[in-house]
């Protein structure tokens, strides 16, 4: 796939899957969203790359289980009205890595990796967290 397709495609797996958050802070999310947050230097990231071919075969399993995609790159944000200075402040990220954080709805970080996460790692880690257990009753 070519880089300008890869930006294509991850553009559109945002807009799926950031349509309910685009006007929302993380804060205002706690409770109603989990928080898928990919954080890299650049949208040309490898990593980055990789993690959004993962996501856009994912993105239907993500909707089930209330997954917003917040994506800090570089300077940039997508998914969310906070500041990338703000956000890798608050998640001790370093602006020339990429990383990616599992935020539960309660705020609290259930997952991080300086890797791509697969698609069945992400979901066993939701599917166990307390809050997905006690929805599925």
């Amino acid at each position: 796939m070519k880089p300008a397709q890869i930006l294509t495609a991850s553009l559109a797996l945002c807009a799926t899957l950031i349509s309910v958050a685009s006007a929302a802070s993380i804060d205002a999310m706690r409770w109603h969203k989990r928080i898928l947050l990919v954080a890299s230097p650049g949208v040309q990231d490898p990593k980055a790359e990789h993690q959004h071919r993962i996501l856009a075969k994912w993105e239907h399993q993500a909707a089930d289980r209330d997954v917003s995609l917040v994506e800090v790159s570089g300077s940039q944000v997508l998914g969310a009205t906070d500041e990338a200075e703000s956000l890798r402040e608050r998640y001790q990220l370093s602006p020339g890595v990429f990383e990616v954080l599992l935020i539960g709805k309660d705020g609290h970080v259930a997952l991080r990796s300086a890797d791509p996460v697969s698609a069945g790692t992400l979901q066993a880690t939701i599917d166990a967290m307390p809050m997905r257990k006690a929805g599925e009753r």
